[in-house]
């Protein structure tokens, strides 16, 4: 069971709705709402476009065109104009990921902004454990095998994404191209994000 923000205990799957809840609210209803920010890669490592790019398998017209429209800005940085380069967090890379997907089976763009905004809200160990299920013009989020069960067998399931999935796509990815700090611009190269993040955490403890 997981609240759905509005004081009412809902279960999954979840559609992501866009806009305000009607009232009452239904159940199984989550809707795209601001969250907290958690700890992650984003605050240390940024990701230039091109490099973005190569992990998100996605051409830079693409990247460019989601940026300008706000469907996935840099979180680290964005452009200021001409001889600036836009960063981008490996949570952004991963959004990029599963946007690419999404559009692939055609989801429509207003839900692909919904699922986008939903993403955001989530912490980095929720999204390892979520799926995204879409039956092309919803999309919904699973976080266990019965809820994926009960949405096929609902008959609205076509197709899913398993963000852990995707998660480890791109932590892959990335291991093999140039990251950069954001505090110091130091050039990493051949790195895992995830490595960097465990160091922190240990600075931490």
């Amino acid at each position: 069971m997981r609240s759905t923000g509005d004081g009412t205990a809902a279960g999954g799957p979840y559609p992501l709705q866009g806009g305000a809840p009607a009232e009452p609210a239904p159940r199984h209803r989550v809707t795209a709402q601001a969250g907290p920010r958690h700890e992650s890669v984003s605050e240390v490592i940024g990701y230039r476009g091109p490099t973005a790019c190569a992990a998100a398998g996605i051409t830079y017209r693409q990247l460019d065109y989601w940026a300008r429209t706000g469907l996935v800005e840099p979180s680290v940085r964005p452009a200021y104009g001409s001889g600036t380069q836009r960063l981008y967090s490996f949570r952004d890379v991963v959004v990029l990921k599963i946007v690419k997907r999404l559009l692939d089976t055609g989801v429509s763009l207003q839900n692909i902004r919904t699922a986008v905004r939903h993403l955001r809200t989530r912490g980095m160990d929720d999204l390892t454990r979520m799926t995204l299920m879409s039956d092309g013009a919803s999309v919904y989020e699973c976080t266990s095998p019965d809820e994926v069960v009960e949405l096929l067998q609902g008959g609205q399931g076509v197709f899913g994404i398993a963000v852990g999935v995707v998660w480890r796509d791109v932590e892959a990815g990335l291991a093999q191209l140039h990251g950069e700090r954001v505090d110091t611009g130091e050039t990493l190269i051949g790195h895992n994000p995830a490595d960097e993040l465990a160091r922190r955490r240990n600075r931490a403890g």
